[in-house]
């Protein structure tokens, strides 16, 4: 063997990328949003680990840093493992009728626990288990945790709150050092009431002093007030799923400050808890922002605005994503149409704005879309859709779509409504030409046959060379389409033979 390879800090280098090397042939499956490693994978670390003792303990390490659920530690009891993995898969019944283990196969069970970094549980096979003294640290370097509320008491430590005690009385605790915890993914069930879980989540989370990433259900205000606290956390996600109970007392509204928060995502049913929450935040390091409702009435999504407009992150922001898709038909059709871009035109570094609404519409001109195009002079993607096109509302027209096109030379994806009732650019003028859009797509809402098809591919292809096709819903696009590809078709004909 070289000796380079007894160097441990190069073989843990060439092992690590051993480990992330991308092969067509390695498949993975996802759950919670986590990708799995193939079989095919984790067999090369398994083929290493057996090489020799120097690249065992380095490489089971490596194999056993991530698993999904506590089957992988059973399998290594002699007794399960041929149950586990009966004809070469997992059998999801293999459980069933199967004796809890005995002190000798707990310790199999153990063996490898220690090694573990990443958790995530779906199903834990308690009765089996049961032999395993409660309150032993199963993962002492456990880093990742995914899990539902009803496993936080399994496997966060417990407090004496006696109502959780009286919950948890038959359980058996595989307590974690929430210390020490840096990602934490809790996902809603229906296990407890809102009263119960709110206590569960306060009570766990604030336990996690060096939280780097927390997904989980919607949090109370002391909670909120610890997490303002942490240096260390990045990313912050809350997903109510479709639970519409309140969270927040409106008696302890607070005002916080989040220093280092660089990504905030919010999937919420109704959105006048979490927009209260930004209205008392500030974020100075925030870069990404995401928000998603079922339905936001029109001075909600305006309040909206208007709270992210103000929460200091001006010089920072570079994404913002805002969906609201009014699902249920709760939002009266005739509301007031809403106007976000003024709101965001503070973000000078904005990258990315994508704006989904069905109902209230936005509302946009050529003068708005100019000042967003001055103030945005990094941007490259800009998506203000409609999920229904009949409560657009739009008075963009083609010459002020290509004027502000020659402020954010940037631009790589464009999709907003357009009006073109009348085609307001001269085919015969002389183009300044955007090369760096290559996704357009245009919905007309005037609705209105486009006239002279060629003549709008001829002005099309001028201003944007490197769009070839206009994307829009519907058939309005067709002819133009057909004769921006011959345009294109003949453009490189002409390239070739010159070349």
């Amino acid at each position: 063997m070289h000796q380079a390879l007894r160097v441990p800090e190069v073989l843990l280098e060439i092992f690590a990328y051993v480990n992330t090397i991308p092969s067509t042939t390695w498949q993975t499956a996802e759950i919670f949003g986590h990708s799995i490693p193939s079989t095919q994978r984790t067999s090369t670390l398994a083929a290493l680990a057996r090489t020799c003792k120097f690249f065992h303990e380095p490489a089971m390490d490596l194999l056993w840093t991530e698993i999904h659920g506590l089957e992988p530690l059973l399998g290594c009891v002699a007794r399960l493992h041929p149950l586990i993995y009966r004809m070469g898969t997992r059998n999801s019944s293999w459980v069933e009728d199967v004796e809890p283990l005995s002190a000798h196969e707990a310790r199999q069970f153990l063996r490898h626990s220690s090694r573990i970094r990443t958790l995530n549980i779906k199903e834990t096979h308690l009765q089996l288990i049961s032999v395993i003294p409660a309150n032993v640290y199963v993962f002492p370097r456990l880093r990742s945790l995914s899990l539902s509320v009803a496993y936080l008491n399994l496997f966060l430590p417990l407090t004496l709150h006696p109502r959780l005690l009286n919950l948890d009385k038959d359980r058996r605790i595989f307590v974690t050092r929430c210390s020490a915890l840096e990602h934490l993914y809790i996902h809603i069930d229906n296990c407890y009431d809102i009263a119960s879980r709110l206590s569960l989540l306060s009570d766990r989370i604030r336990r996690c002093t060096r939280l780097v990433t927390l997904s989980c259900p919607m949090l109370n205000w002391e909670t909120w007030k610890h997490l303002s606290c942490l240096p260390t956390l990045l990313e912050l996600e809350i997903d109510q799923g479709y639970d519409v109970t309140p969270s927040l007392s409106k008696g302890d509204v607070v005002n916080l400050s989040f220093l280092n928060i660089t990504s905030l995502s919010f999937r919420v049913v109704d959105g006048a808890e979490i927009i209260t929450v930004i209205q008392h935040s500030q974020f100075p390091l925030l870069k990404k922002f995401k928000f998603t409702a079922h339905y936001l009435y029109s001075e909600e999504a305006e309040q909206l605005f208007h709270a992210l407009s103000c929460c200091k992150a001006c010089q920072t922001l570079e994404e913002i994503i805002i969906c609201s898709p009014d699902e249920g038909d709760l939002v009266p059709p005739d509301s007031e149409p809403v106007t976000p871009v003024p709101h965001f035109l503070c973000f000078t570094q904005l990258r990315t704005l994508q704006l989904w609404f069905d109902n209230p519409c936005i509302y946009l001109d050529n003068d708005i879309l100019l000042q967003a195009m001055s103030s945005w002079p990094h941007i490259r993607t800009l998506a203000i859709n409609y999920l229904d096109d009949h409560h657009a509302s739009s008075e963009v027209s083609l010459r002020g779509l290509f004027t502000a096109l020659t402020l954010c030379p940037q631009l790589h994806t464009l999709r907003i409504l357009i009006n073109l009732a009348t085609i307001d650019v001269d085919p015969d003028a002389e183009p300044i030409q955007h090369t760096s859009l290559r996704t357009l797509e245009l919905l007309d809402i005037s609705q209105s046959q486009i006239a002279d098809a060629e003549a709008l591919a001829r002005v099309i292809s001028a201003w944007l060379p490197c769009v070839d096709k206009v994307e829009s819903i519907g058939s309005t696009w067709d002819e133009v389409n057909k004769h921006l590809k011959s345009s294109t078709a003949a453009t490189a004909l002409y390239v070739a033979g010159a070349s």
